[in-house]
């Protein structure tokens, strides 16, 4: 077994790997050169195609759920932090990762494909909920960024219904204060008028469009 802060440590360096870093460096292109310079899972859509997406989205998710999942099984049996506390910190700490990567002088993602590997192991109920409410801000509004925090958010009213657990609200209270905060430029440009819509998933405003003409 390892100590608490060695498990954390490593959930950090875990959330270190990037995905659209990793495969785009052998394939000779930095992502965050590209469109919006996120080192995300959308930015790698929109630069390199659903192909690359898909392999940077699937590294991302495994390395939440990993060090979520190393944090359960290797968590000192005698420790003062509870296996399910300490994997609620071994998210934040993956999602730090992948925000301020050490590996690749401290520019990264936004986390929120982290942040669903993570949940994935220790909260699975509220992954169909995330999702549905992620879906139908996208299909309605075409706001990718939007769609993420919205879906963050519902973690909270989850945590406080389902019983009120005081770790399990202040991660999702973190898990929210995190997202929001790396989607401050996203926040911005809605406030402003400018974000970028993904117009091909705005299902509902196509089909009243062609309704009308």
């Amino acid at each position: 077994m390892l100590s608490s802060a060695l498990l954390l440590v490593l959930a950090y360096l875990l959330g270190s790997v990037s995905g659209s870093l990793l495969l785009g460096g052998l394939r000779g292109v930095d992502v965050r050169r590209q469109g919006s310079g996120n080192a995300g899972g959308t930015n790698a859509f929109r630069a390199l195609g659903w192909r690359f997406a898909l392999g940077v989205v699937a590294i991302d998710v495994g390395k939440g759920a990993l060090a979520a999942g190393l944090a359960l099984a290797l968590a000192p049996a005698e420790g003062a932090v509870a296996p399910l506390v300490l994997a609620y910190g071994a998210i934040v700490l993956a999602v730090a990762g992948h925000t301020w990567p050490l590996f690749y002088g401290f520019r990264g993602g936004k986390g929120a494909a982290t942040l669903v590997g993570g949940l994935a192991v220790v909260w699975p109920g509220a992954l169909p909920v995330l999702l549905l409410v992620w879906l139908a801000c996208i299909v309605l509004t075409g706001y990718v960024g939007l769609a993420t925090m919205l879906a963050a958010g519902v973690l909270v009213p989850l945590a406080w219904f389902g019983g009120a657990d005081p770790m399990r609200l202040a991660f999702a209270l973190a898990a929210l204060v995190f997202i929001v905060f790396n989607h401050r430029d996203n926040v911005r440009r809605l406030v402003h008028g400018c974000e970028n819509r993904f117009e091909r998933a705005r299902v509902l405003h196509r089909l009243l469009r062609r309704r009308q003409a």
